[in-house]
């Protein structure tokens, strides 16, 4: 089902649940998850504003700090090459004046992160993922977003050298063979391999769609997902052209022009569905060992452990229980210390014992929902898709 498709009263439904979700005290992270990958994603721009510092788990009212004279960064020329040569992002009934305005904020905020974070590198490619943001929330939160971004999502894509990125790239054929073996060994016969994705890939697809409703769409699905999840689709994209695939010659020059060539009329709302499904199926960490990939090299996916977790730390059952731990230990602190006036030892010892069994309790659920991130997500996803 695409964007268009949602009946008006479905859009104005759904437009509902998700301020509902929004105006949750605290937000109800996981129903915006849901929200963002189900059919028609976050719908509006207005909504994603609001929805994607959620998802990503950023204050909006931290400050934002410029650094000094960005010229002497190592990476400013570069940057600045492809701020300028990044025209055909725009809107084409953009003014050039203000597409000009913008591509100055987008170098501003490219440097601030890579000033900010020395070991972050930079790659031709991130600045597709800048537009994207900026075009919809501005400098400042697009600058809080990606800051974030690059230290979680694409952190592997920011490394020295590209191993981390040719790792990830690696997953792509084993899941294809997980749900077509003929298709993945003509795939392999034809030489191809897999660099046809790596701009899919390093850029969100942002670079190889023209419709930024598209791209907005998938930004949505990868915001509320697994970071590996771009993968996922490249994989299912692929699955979906096979017919076409196995038509075209054997040749490698020959199936890389096909691949490289990314359809514009994909049914991407299927597709999505598909890639979910995918990884539920056959998660990271079940094809590690066919991608050569070793699970734990892989930076995003180390901090999206953490990640995850603070975001369970925000979800109304979590708040609730601990704001419940908090009550009671604060009780029994004060019956410890009410009865220790009476007798000496043994209430307060006790009352002591009872708080630390409830820390204990705590602290093994957090340990239990860091462990098992992604089935925990996997779970969570495969509910709500139709």
């Amino acid at each position: 089902m695409s964007m268009q498709k949602l009946s008006a009263t479905k859009r104005k439904q759904k437009l509902a649940e998700i301020y509902q979700a929004l105006n949750s005290d605290p937000v109800d992270i996981p129903a915006l998850r849901k929200h963002a990958i189900s059919p028609g994603g976050l719908i509006q721009d207005e909504v994603r504003r609001k929805a994607w510092p959620k998802l990503l788990n950023v204050n909006v009212f931290d400050a934002v700090i410029k650094p000094g004279d960005l010229h002497l960064h190592k990476d400013y020329q570069q940057v600045l090459l492809d701020v300028n040569r990044s025209a055909r992002r725009f809107p084409k009934s953009m003014p050039a004046d203000q597409r000009e305005i913008l591509q100055n904020q987008m170098l501003d905020v490219i440097v601030w992160v890579l000033t900010e974070h020395s070991e972050l590198h930079y790659y031709q490619g991130y600045h597709d993922i800048c537009i994207t943001f900026l075009l919809v929330c501005g400098q400042k939160l697009t600058y809080r977003l990606i800051n974030k971004l690059s230290t979680h999502h694409l952190r592997d894509f920011m490394d020295p050298t590209m191993d981390k990125t040719r790792h990830i790239l690696n997953y792509l054929i084993p899941i294809v063979r997980k749900s077509n073996g003929e298709l993945a060994d003509y795939l392999v016969r034809s030489g191809v391999g897999t660099i046809f994705a790596l701009s899919w890939l390093i850029t969100w697809y942002g670079h190889v769609l023209s419709n930024s409703k598209h791209t907005l769409r998938l930004y949505d699905f990868f915001l509320a997902s697994h970071p590996l999840m771009p993968i996922y689709l490249a994989a299912q994209i692929v699955l979906y052209r096979k017919e076409e695939i196995l038509k075209q010659e054997c040749d490698m020059a020959l199936m890389h022009h096909l691949l490289s060539n990314l359809p514009q009329n994909l049914p991407f709302e299927d597709i999505i569905v598909a890639a979910v499904d995918l990884f539920a199926q056959f998660p990271p960490e079940s094809i590690a060992k066919d991608a050569a990939l070793y699970y734990h090299k892989s930076l995003a996916i180390t901090k999206f452990r953490d990640f995850e977790l603070a975001g369970y730390q925000q979800r109304p059952d979590f708040i609730l229980k601990e704001r419940k731990l908090r009550q009671q230990n604060e009780f029994r602190k004060l019956l410890a210390t009410k009865s220790s006036k009476i007798t000496e030892g043994n209430r307060g010892n006790r009352a002591r014992r009872w708080t630390m069994w409830a820390i204990s309790g705590a602290l093994g659920a957090a340990a239990i929902a860091m462990t098992n991130v992604s089935l925990e997500w996997a779970t969570e996803v495969i509910g709500f898709l139709p």
